[in-house]
């Protein structure tokens, strides 16, 4: 059975989603757009969007004058207006980075200029005693630190959910539980092959996250390649959410931005992520090792931290690539 669709969507993350909610609001020629949304799994948002620290983050730290910078610039105005008019619980906690040695004291200023460049001029630096009178459960060496007060924490599940059930009452064709096992392009249509019958499309949409690239080079490019890159998160109990306020987040440095605790939207408190590239993409599991060492960032950070219960460790997988 073949089914015809002005655009097909593959992949229902939170990105497949936002693309088929705007899409299925639009007309050509005077007709709505079909639009289909193709997901392999049981629901949306069920890889990297639902596993993630579920921030909404300013960009401030992104580099100045990059696409980067603009996206999530704009995607924050977006999300932040849109989760008032869908219900996605945000609670603009703020953010602390926290310098911990001279080095890191040192480049505070460079970063609240990267985040006035970005047009956010809120970033602030404080001394170690107003870090210590925001965070007075922070382990000791604390020397200084940059607020970010915009900073929110959001719910991952609930942000992909009204994405997809809005482009569905749109018209939006879900198909969830359905596998695309190959493309091919004739002239100006794309027939999408899945394990359910072929779809074909006049646009199509890569949103695949850990299968971008297959998909990528089924339309017969070689652009990039997809490195699962393993995040390890630590939650705990819901007891522990006075011990935290704000967002901690470290300096960011050369190896990246590092372990940061947070609060959840749920009430409970994160410590996290690891970071490390992997060969399987869909390993989610925790490891002995990871969780030994956010155990021991966690010692150093928050010692109070480590006296609470845990509710769950997960994992999820961000789809990095050589670019």
């Amino acid at each position: 059975m073949t089914e015809v669709f002005d655009v097909v969507v593959v992949g229902a993350g939170i990105v497949g989603c936002a693309v088929a909610r705007e899409l299925s609001g639009l007309s050509h020629d005077g007709a709505p757009l079909r639009v289909a949304l193709v997901e392999s799994r049981g629901d949306v948002g069920d890889a990297t969007s639902k596993a993630n620290t579920a921030i909404l983050h300013t960009g401030f730290d992104a580099t100045p004058g990059s696409l980067e910078a603009s996206l999530v610039r704009r995607g924050y105005e977006l999300l932040s207006a849109y989760a008032v008019d869908a219900g996605i619980p945000v609670e603009r906690v703020g953010a602390v980075l926290v310098a911990w040695t001279d080095e890191e004291l040192a480049a505070l200023p460079t970063l609240r200029d990267k985040a006035r460049a970005n047009g956010y001029e809120h970033g602030r630096i404080i001394d170690a005693a107003e870090v210590y009178r925001r965070l007075p459960h922070l382990g000791d060496g604390a020397l200084g630190g940059l607020v970010v007060p915009d900073e929110s924490i959001v719910c991952s599940w609930t942000s992909a959910l009204a994405f997809a059930t809005e482009a569905v009452h749109r018209g939006t064709d879900l198909r969830l539980r359905t596998t695309v096992t190959g493309v091919r392009v004739d002239g100006a249509t794309t027939c999408v092959e899945t394990d359910a019958g072929t779809l074909t499309t006049t646009w199509l949409v890569n949103a695949a996250g850990h299968g971008a690239d297959v998909l990528d080079r089924a339309l017969g490019h070689d652009r990039f390649t997809v490195v699962p890159r393993k995040g390890e998160l630590i939650v705990f109990d819901k007891l522990a959410r006075p011990l935290v306020d704000h967002i901690v987040l470290p300096v960011p440095s050369s190896r990246g931005k590092g372990v940061l605790v947070s609060p959840t939207i749920y009430g409970n408190v994160m410590l996290g992520p690891t970071s490390e590239n992997i060969e399987d993409r869909t390993d989610t599991s925790t490891t002995e090792q990871g969780l030994a060492f956010l155990l021991d960032k966690g010692r150093a950070l928050m010692p109070a931290l480590l006296d609470e219960e845990v509710t769950t460790t997960y994992a999820g997988l961000r789809a990095a690539t050589e670019h």
